[in-house]
């Protein structure tokens, strides 16, 4: 059984974590050098973005978690150390001052970025905060904490969660922060989700679990429609709870992945939540399909809608958006059969039925929409497929908050 406990990433045991501001962001105010240690070395596994410009430091992740193994994640935010001709070497420096600093090798360390492209990245305040960084290390709730406020951009908060659970008979722990709120788009997205778990699980099965998770989780999540250039979820396993290691297909691998999931939906939702202006979480529930991947095809659609988003800004109960949305998607479903109702705490109203307008107050609808949380539901009759996506409303501060990202 898995259980929401308080925490992030310091949460499992042998992690500590820590977050400064070194000078990379102007504002010192804001955080922008993050750190995670695992005391012992950890099974690694990581997925990146689907997107062909691909930052700096995710090549040298790549690179360094060959051998599926790590110690140490460092991240900046406020530059994201891409598109840049020595974005390579910068971010193989920062893994071996990082090294340096906690008296490990260099290829034990995952470096990420977040921030702006193109923009040249000064190692200066990277070298001198990192001794202050690391004597900051905490395997406490304020160490996680104060990691995850160092990885946001234009979040408007912190993003961390922990669940445990049990496998070979001993309690274990997952961890998670993330950092999204714009450029999001399905096949990842610009955030960054650091995962730690002191559970013991051999690299293979952990990068199996993490590859196959993403595909309900933080793919179905769309901001924006842009995919990004340095998104990274990477997870860290260093075996500390003392569990019987995971290295076969069975009721721990189940009870692993049950709790990876819990982690990676919180998460993917709380980044849905905090999109760039955003007012409204929206979820979009697909059934009937004839398969998932059509169910998955349907959801992106009306998830990714601009004009679907600013309807629910606007708690307009337009539901020929949503229909218009379900038809442009290249999803072999049949509209006529479709059923489409809104929810919200507020309640639930049904505002079409197969293919076609059925009367409903607009009183009501205006009512259930004006919720924070909303529920977009579609029905089919074409088979057994289902699946959930997850954004957010487009608002003028959208606008606002891109239209000088960069300035």
């Amino acid at each position: 059984m898995t259980e929401q406990i308080k925490g992030g990433v310091t949460a499992p045991i042998g992690f500590s974590a820590g977050g400064i501001h070194c000078g990379i962001r102007a504002n010192q105010a804001k955080r922008d050098l993050a750190l995670i240690l695992s005391d012992r070395p950890a099974a690694a596994a990581a997925v990146y973005t689907t997107n062909l410009v691909k930052g700096a430091p995710l090549t040298v992740t790549k690179e360094n978690l060959a051998n599926g193994q790590a110690r140490a994640i460092i991240c900046n935010s406020g530059n994201a150390n891409t598109c840049n001709a020595d974005g390579i070497e910068k971010a193989r420096k920062m893994c071996a001052m990082t090294a340096q600093a906690l008296s490990i090798s260099p290829e034990d360390v995952v470096v990420a970025s977040t921030g702006v492209i193109g923009q040249p990245l000064d190692l200066c305040p990277i070298r001198t905060g990192l001794p202050e960084l690391v004597s900051t290390l905490e395997a406490t709730p304020e160490g996680g904490e104060r990691a995850a406020q160092a990885i946001l951009t234009t979040d408007t908060h912190k993003k961390e969660i922990a669940f445990r659970f049990s496998a070979g008979g001993k309690l274990c722990t997952v961890g998670g922060m993330a950092k999204g709120s714009g450029m999001i788009h399905p096949n990842m997205a610009t955030m960054l989700v650091f995962i730690t778990t002191d559970c013991a699980i051999s690299p293979e099965l952990l990068s199996r679990a993490l590859r196959e998770d993403i595909q309900d989780t933080f793919n179905m999540v769309s901001v924006d429609g842009d995919t990004s250039t340095n998104d990274m979820v990477c997870v860290l396993a260093n075996g500390a709870a003392g569990n019987r290691p995971i290295k076969r297909e069975g009721e721990d691998y189940d009870a692993f992945r049950q709790a990876l999931r819990a982690v990676n939906l919180w998460l993917c939702r709380q980044i849905a939540g905090d999109g760039e202006g955003a007012t409204k979480l929206l979820e979009c529930t697909v059934e009937g399909a004839r398969d998932t991947a059509c169910a998955k095809t349907v959801a992106k659609s009306v998830i990714c809608s601009s004009l679907v988003k600013a309807a629910m800004f606007g708690s307009d109960a337009n539901w020929g958006r949503v229909l218009c949305a379900i038809g442009y998607s290249g999803a072999a479903v049949d509209p006529n059969t479709a059923d489409v109702s809104f929810l919200s705490a507020a309640g639930r109203i049904t505002v079409c039925r197969s293919g076609a307008g059925i009367p409903f107050s607009e009183q009501d609808a205006k009512r259930i929409l004006s919720e924070h949380e909303i529920t977009i539901a579609i029905r089919f009759a074409d088979g057994m497929g289902k699946a959930r996506a997850w954004g957010c409303d487009l608002t003028y501060d959208y606008v606002k908050i891109n239209g000088d990202y960069r300035t």
